[in-house]
């Protein structure tokens, strides 16, 4: 019996790979055309970060979320919006002094991560549920950071998507729903694969399926050369998928690709597993979400 799966496409990311890929999206009208691409190829939700148009690098700038937005709510072509809400987590120790971060440390608190959603409330954020030894920095989420930033969501209305780079993450997520901080049936993310959090296996991607609480909607990607095995994996055991620039730039071994290719990619690879993507409005059903198109008119 054929089935329905919700795609997301994660167009650009933050990590330093703008010199990478001539595909890497930097300026807010690039993201924002990518994003719509994405959707064409069969993606129901686009994962936005955004990036300094004169650098390529990280940016936190609620000036150019609110363009990336605008763009792709005036567009022709209906795609969910899911923005990133985990920047300001980056802390990089100094070795002359390990009470203060060195050079790139940058740090926000739980009301200057949550502006750009507060403002621009798109349909989803993400919520990252812990700290992580994240390659060779650290990515500071505390706890009660945690839940204040859960309630401004909440607040907000908008739908937070669970971020769970590793086993304990899952485990404080779940404490989240049991606080009353998460709204209707909970989003959950298994960031797979990156450094040095949970493996990008099956085997670990079953265990977190099985911790998961009843009626929990979720979803998983790996990095790079995991990053269709393991959204085939997530489809298999009855999640949805998650493939895009942000977390592989490549289409095949040498073949770098675009957000649209990597889309059409595993959306061919559904067809033969008899599962086709759903659309941007069947996923707002499927997961609960407000339409904007509604409250706009």
């Amino acid at each position: 019996m054929s089935h329905k799966v919700i795609v997301t496409c994660a167009v650009t990311g933050a990590a330093d790979t703008a010199k990478k890929s001539p595909y890497i999206p930097i300026t807010p009208k690039e993201i924002a055309n990518e994003a719509i691409e994405a959707a064409k190829a069969g993606a129901s939700i686009a994962h936005i970060h955004v990036r300094n148009p004169e650098t390529g690098g990280i940016s936190h700038d609620p000036a150019l979320y609110k363009e990336v937005v605008e763009r792709i709510r005036a567009s022709e072509t209906d795609v969910i919006i899911n923005m990133t809400a985990g920047g300001g987590g980056d802390w990089i120790p100094s070795l002359d002094d390990p009470a203060v971060g060195g050079p790139g440390t940058f740090m926000q608190t739980p009301e200057e991560r949550h502006q750009p959603i507060g403002d621009l409330l798109p349909e989803i954020c993400t919520l990252d549920c812990g700290s992580l030894n994240f390659g060779d920095q650290v990515y500071i989420s505390p706890t009660e950071w945690l839940r204040k930033h859960a309630r401004l969501i909440q607040k907000s209305g908008v739908k937070p998507e669970l971020e769970c780079f590793d086993t304990g993450h899952l485990r404080f997520a779940k404490q989240l729903v049991d606080e009353g901080l998460i709204d209707g049936d909970p989003m959950f993310q298994f960031c797979l694969g990156l450094p040095w959090g949970a493996d990008a296996d099956a085997e670990t991607m079953l265990y977190m399926h099985d911790k998961l609480p009843t009626h929990a909607h979720w979803s998983a990607f790996g990095p790079g050369r995991q990053q269709m095995p393991m959204a085939v994996q997530s489809m298999l055991l009855g999640g949805n998928i998650r493939v895009g620039l942000e977390d592989n730039l490549y289409l095949d071994r040498g073949v770098l690709g675009t957000n649209a290719q990597l889309v059409d990619r595993i959306v061919s690879i559904m067809n033969g597993l008899n599962a086709t993507p759903m659309t941007p409005a069947e996923a707002r059903v499927q997961l609960g979400l407000r339409n904007p198109h509604e409250r706009e008119g």
